[in-house]
């Protein structure tokens, strides 16, 4: 059966995000390895990041759990066709759902807010002052390293205030990463505390648009977040799934 173009993207968006997920791991020093079905890292991974991430659809579920570790419980693997039903068989459940999200590069960007310069991180201390953004107090923002910087496919874009006082002037105020493929370039972790992803995803499209002007931008989102995206010209692939492996009683 001949693979049409939308099935096409969503394996060149699940093995984007594989490669993401992968250079967060290496910052972390976490080696992982690519296979021709997934991509899994042997030892756990670092907090909201899977320990496996399939590249195309019919896994074999088994084999899967097999190259990663379960020994201690709190596992994760991102299906990236909606289709491991066997996870639930190896003591597996359901995280949530959500799609991966397509923008054709043809597609101009919207109109950015004014009040906002983009950037992309190139020092560990906007890199800090990013991550502290992000992570708006919840206490993870050690979770974005420096050695972050050393990957030579991942942008970290940075929205700064233009104006508001000497206080004010050049914090940062939004952003998102954007992870460069050979097909495709993918966004994650957009956010503006104040306003939501409706806020961020302007001036992240322009500078995705500037950077990559010939690449489609891809990701995936659930909730009023994929909704967002979709105010945003992006339109719906396909589902994924990611499980998670839960403490025992």
């Amino acid at each position: 059966m001949r693979t049409s173009s939308k099935q096409l993207l969503v394996r060149a968006a699940a093995r984007n995000n594989a490669e993401w997920c992968a250079a967060m791991s290496r910052s972390h020093g976490i080696p992982g390895e690519f296979g021709e079905r997934a991509w899994t890292a042997p030892v756990r991974t670092p907090p909201y990041y899977p320990d496996a991430v399939t590249l195309v659809p019919g896994v074999d579920a088994a084999a899967l759990v097999a190259r990663i570790d379960t020994a201690v419980p709190g596992a994760s693997v991102k299906d990236s066709f909606a289709d491991l039903d066997g996870l639930a068989e190896a003591g597996f459940r359901v995280l949530f759902d959500a799609r991966w999200i397509h923008r054709p590069a043809r597609t101009p960007p919207p109109s950015p807010t004014p009040a906002l310069s983009w950037t992309v991180v190139s020092d560990p201390d906007l890199l800090r002052a990013w991550a502290l953004a992000w992570d708006d107090g919840n206490g993870d923002a050690a979770l974005f390293r420096s050695e972050l910087l050393d990957d030579p496919e991942t942008f970290v874009l940075a929205g700064r205030s233009r104006g508001g006082g000497a206080h004010e002037s050049g914090r940062v105020v939004a952003g998102a990463v954007a992870s460069r493929g050979e097909q495709v370039v993918g966004i994650s972790n957009v956010f503006a505390p104040d306003g939501g992803p409706d806020a961020a995803w302007p001036g992240v499209l322009g500078a995705v648009h500037r950077l990559f002007p010939t690449l489609p931008v891809v990701g995936y989102e659930h909730g009023e977040d994929l909704d967002a995206a979709m105010r945003h010209g992006f339109e719906s692939l396909g589902p994924l799934r990611v499980w998670v492996q839960p403490a025992q009683d």
